[in-house]
């Protein structure tokens, strides 16, 4: 492996140099990371070639058996520890490290707004395209990634802006769940749908089954036999507004499922006006493109500006530090990584936007907290 190499694991937190500001993007700098696993049952007697071939493919199997040096026989990837061969079968429990360079897609460069801060308790507003965990490529761009928080209440999909409850306390994040759970806390989101949504409030109540492989969801009837598959689920909406092409519809989920909002409103006729994901074929001649007053990558600079007075004087201290870097900064080259010499990983789609799904409200037994309404959201009666 190179020499002189610091392997950052998932123990080293984010850095501010670690970013880099480019063109309405929040990039992060590409760096060398060990990801570690225990091998799963399932795994057990597979070469180590052919369990990251089939359960890792972010990288080709070239990677692992072509190269002029393979991954393997370069101690790229190591078997409790110790460097192994290509036909070296795996067991159960044995702990695998992966070294790689790691490049991390890019999120929208917008700071993260403080909203409210407490003792125990912090809301902020969360841009669109950052996610709140670390998962899958990304992990330095996120939001506890860059706001190193320790505890978070709920989360939002990373498409989808607004309301983020960060607790400061272990206590007070296990108060919060709790209420969550127990059905106590009311969820108010802001979406703007296509067409002219009806001005009676719409109750869904359509179970919804999620598929990993394809990660979207789809909502099934009662009378549906595929019904008894799926997670009871439940959506109130209400019209605020509509010019007759679009409307600004508020979303109140009594359930909590992956995709739920997303998926009751393209079971209703009226998917969200830029959800690639859910908008139907009769839609897709509408769906909303960059560069136009979508959330777009490209079009951030100047959303930003736009939205900049709305949330002026809530911008977290700690992160307006970051300085203007030109992408070109000079960075380590791996000669085995599949991505060098980019900055973003292969396959990331520049053009990639944030949904018109916005959290603005969460309250309690005796507590509420509120977010600004995004511009989008701003379209009056016809």
């Amino acid at each position: 492996m190179l020499e002189g190499i610091v392997w950052e694991t998932p123990l080293n937190p984010p850095k501010r140099e670690d970013y880099v500001f480019k063109d309405g993007k929040r990039l992060v700098k590409p760096y060398f990371f060990e990801f570690i696993c225990n091998v799963k049952n399932r795994w057990a007697g597979k070469t180590v070639v052919d369990l990251f071939a089939h359960e890792f493919r972010q990288r080709p199997r070239d990677y692992y058996v072509l190269h002029r040096v393979t991954a393997v026989e370069a101690g790229r990837i190591q078997v409790d520890g110790t460097r192994v061969d290509v036909t070296y079968t795996v067991k159960s429990s044995q702990r695998i490290s992966h070294f790689v360079h790691r490049h991390e897609p890019p999120v929208m460069e917008w700071n993260i707004s403080v909203l409210k801060k407490e003792d125990d308790l912090v809301t902020i507003c969360k841009p669109p395209s950052i996610p709140v965990h670390p998962c899958g490529q990304y992990r330095k761009n996120t939001v506890l990634g860059i706001l190193q928080a320790e505890h978070a209440v709920h989360r939002l999909d990373r498409l989808v802006s607004g309301l983020l409850i960060l607790a400061r306390s272990a206590a007070r994040a296990d108060l919060f769940r709790q209420q969550i759970v127990g059905g106590k806390v009311r969820k108010e989101y802001v979406a703007k749908v296509m067409g002219v949504f009806p001005e009676a409030e719409q109750v869904v109540d359509a179970a919804i089954i999620f598929d990993a492989r394809e990660g979207r969801s789809s909502a099934v009837n009662d009378d549906d036999a595929s019904s008894q598959k799926g997670k009871l689920a439940c959506t109130k909406f209400n019209r605020i507004s509509t010019n007759g092409v679009h409307s600004i519809v508020k979303c109140e989920p009594i359930t909590g499922r992956t995709h739920q909002i997303r998926v009751h409103l393209q079971h209703l006729g009226h998917p969200i006006a830029n959800d690639s994901l859910y908008l139907r074929e009769a839609h897709s001649d509408f769906l909303v493109k960059p560069p136009n007053d979508s959330l777009s990558i490209g079009s951030m600079e100047q959303a930003a500006k736009r939205s900049k007075s709305s949330l002026s004087g809530q911008i977290s201290d700690h992160l307006s530090g970051y300085k203007e870097l030109d992408v070109d900064e000079d960075f380590v080259i791996d000669p085995m990584c599949t991505n060098c010499p980019n900055f973003p990983p292969n396959g990331y789609d520049e053009h990639e936007e944030g949904l018109w799904l916005h959290c603005v409200r969460y309250s309690g037994p005796d507590w509420t907290y509120e977010c600004p309404y995004p511009e989008w959201a701003s379209i009056r009666d016809c």
